[in-house]
């Protein structure tokens, strides 16, 4: 069982979901609109709030300028190129979220933003779906002893176990999140049960899903199946420009997915038995053996006479009807009430 701290956050099989708002190039290079995304996902609950740090030079190859991502209309070094905030911006926003009270991480996407993101000495590096399986920039990021949380879309299980390999061997504490990376994604692409599969893979992993859908519902389901951590991109509206925005979550929908989760995990596990709160109405809505007729003393009881009525907690309950039937009575039962022990003979 997978168990560890992101900053004075715990996070765990056995521990309420923690949903990560994740800002990440929702700003579009702009300082300010990180900040106004931050508050406003800080307002709305939000525990922890995820940027993307992109040093271009160190991140891509001059090929990166031919990539056009299928959200988009123009290149991935374009993207990035125009989205990437300072070190010293970012550094400002890290120290805004956290004077919040609120936990900052963020995904470094190169040798560079990993150094960059130690000098902040942030708490826990998230590593993105498309470095899981970078094996040479896991390794780097293990030499500083943080968990990670580890987004796995587009990998399977064979790509994901060399890098929870590297995690194990620096005894790193980490987590997997399932992943879709489709902007946005179907829910029939959605795939919840291979989350089950990394649990059942990697047992000593945290699990949770990292979700790319238009809605709470997929994030909702996860936790019903024992998701963790719930991570979807977050903007303060719905209508600023982006890639990512069209799958993102506003305040309203991260306050709901806030609630539905802690009310998710309060509801899941638990085995079929009856619990002692239902007491009161178990005592109006059980049934017991009562007479249906009146019954003279020596008469045969049997389906004319007798049937099984609300409340329970008589002397004979449902289970004891069929032994009834063919037995005489000792006394007068009257009609319309619950047959005695000391009644049958």
């Amino acid at each position: 069982m997978g168990e560890f701290k992101i900053g004075h956050r715990l996070i765990g099989d056995n521990q309420p979901p923690v949903v990560i708002a994740e800002i990440g190039i929702n700003h579009e290079g702009s300082k300010e609109t990180a900040i106004a995304m931050a508050d406003k996902a800080i307002d709305s609950g939000a525990e922890i709030i995820k940027h993307q740090t992109h040093i271009i030079e160190d991140e891509m190859s001059n090929e990166a300028k031919l990539v056009i991502p299928g959200n988009a209309d123009v290149s991935i070094y374009e993207i990035m190129g125009r989205c990437a905030l300072s070190e010293a911006d970012e550094r400002h926003l890290m120290e805004h979220v956290q004077q919040r009270g609120v936990i900052f991480i963020s995904t470094p996407f190169s040798r560079a933003a990993v150094d960059r993101l130690v000098k902040f000495d942030i708490p826990t590096f998230k590593i993105g779906s498309g470095e899981c399986n970078n094996y040479p920039l896991v390794k780097y990021i293990t030499r500083f002893g943080k968990p990670v949380i580890m987004s796995t879309g587009m990998n399977s299980i064979e790509t994901v176990r060399p890098s929870v390999e590297i995690l194990r061997k620096a005894k790193i504490p980490f987590a997997l999140l399932h992943c879709t990376n489709i902007y946005p994604t179907p829910p029939e692409l959605v795939r919840l049960g291979a989350m089950t599969h990394l649990k059942e893979a990697f047992p000593d992993a945290v699990v949770g899903l990292s979700d790319h859908t238009t809605s709470n519902y997929t994030c909702l389901g996860a936790v019903a199946l024992g998701a963790s951590i719930l991570e979807r991109h977050f903007t303060d509206q719905m209508n600023r420009p982006g890639p990512d925005i069209v799958c993102s979550m506003d305040p309203d929908a991260l306050s709901e997915l806030i609630e539905g989760a802690k009310i998710i995990f309060a509801a899941r596990g638990g085995e079929k038995t009856p619990v002692e709160a239902e007491a009161p109405t178990i005592a109006f809505a059980f049934a017991s053996v009562v007479a249906i007729d009146d019954i003279a003393p020596g008469q045969v009881l049997n389906e004319s006479n007798i049937w099984v009525k609300r409340p329970g907690g008589g002397d004979f309950s449902v289970l004891d009807y069929d032994t009834l039937l063919g037995k005489t009575v000792k006394s007068h039962v009257s009609r319309g009430f619950q047959l005695k022990r000391s009644d049958v003979n």
